[in-house]
Formats: structure tokens, sequence, C-alpha cells
């Protein structure tokens, strides 16, 4: 199941890219096979150990042409160390929780009656301000239960 999880990955990681007269190397699919078996979004540091080998300069490369495919999202969070996860197509809608001392991210989903109501506010802005709401997502910014002093 998670091979083919993975396969299915690197296929559309692949069709994205020839569309953007790119192709699939062995780098980015490194990349891709990496942000694809994480749980939550990796900084170049953790990117690059999952990826031996790899240059950071080809890494930070690979990934803007990444992003640009529709392939990788990349997240800047208080520390201003960006973080990278799949695009939200192809791993599921989800929301993070964002630490604001060390930076660190996790990818949380929303109970269904938050997400239902969260529609309902976007359908209403839309109507009131003629705005077209493409999508969504929810970052609780804290601080980690490591970073948190004397926590019980």
């Amino acid at each position: 199941m998670i091979d083919d999880r993975l396969g299915e990955l690197h296929r559309t990681a692949d069709e994205r890219l020839r569309r953007d007269g790119q192709r699939y190397t062995a780098n980015r699919r490194a990349l891709v096979g990496a942000l694809g078996d994480s749980d939550r979004p990796l900084s170049m540091g953790e990117l690059l150990e999952r990826s031996e080998g790899m240059a950071q300069s080809s890494a930070y490369r690979n990934l803007a042409i990444l992003e640009e495919a529709g392939v990788v999202h990349r997240l800047v969070t208080s520390d201003d160390t960006a973080r990278y996860e799949l695009a939200e197509d192809l791993t599921g809608h989800h929301h993070h929780v964002i630490c604001d001392t060390c930076g660190s991210v996790l990818d949380v989903d929303a109970p269904p009656e938050l997400e239902r109501g969260v529609h309902a506010f976007a359908d209403a802005v839309a109507t009131t301000h003629g705005f077209v709401v493409a999508h969504h997502r929810i970052d609780l910014v804290g601080t980690c239960a490591a970073c948190t002093p004397n926590r019980h």
C-alpha cells in the first residue's frame, strides 16, 4: 500500500514537471521521496540528511522547480527557516501547529465541524466582498512541549 502511494506520488510529480518542461531527475525524485516518507514539513537540513550526497545548492534549486510545478509547498515559520512539504492536493487537506520558539511544524487535521465552519465563513466572505476563495489554511502558533519550561 505504501509502495503504491509513493509510486503514484512519483508518477504525479513526473507528470507535473513534464507539463512545465522539466525532467524528473534523481535529485528531484529523492526530495519528493523524502517528503513523501515524512509526516511533517522538513527543513533543508532534514531534507539533506534524508537525501544523502545532495548538495544544498542543488536541493534549493530543485525544490524551487518542484514548487513551481505544484509538487512542493514551502512554509516559512517564525524562525524564518523554510520547511517543505508536498502540495496539499497530493497529501490531503491539513493544517499546522507551529512553535514560535524553535520553529518546529507538525501537520494536524481539523475536526469536520471546524472545517464546515471555515467553509461557511469563506462563503460569507466571498458573498460580502466578491472574493473568490481558492483554499484555506489554519496555522496554530504557540510553544511546543519541548520549548515550554516546567511543563507538567
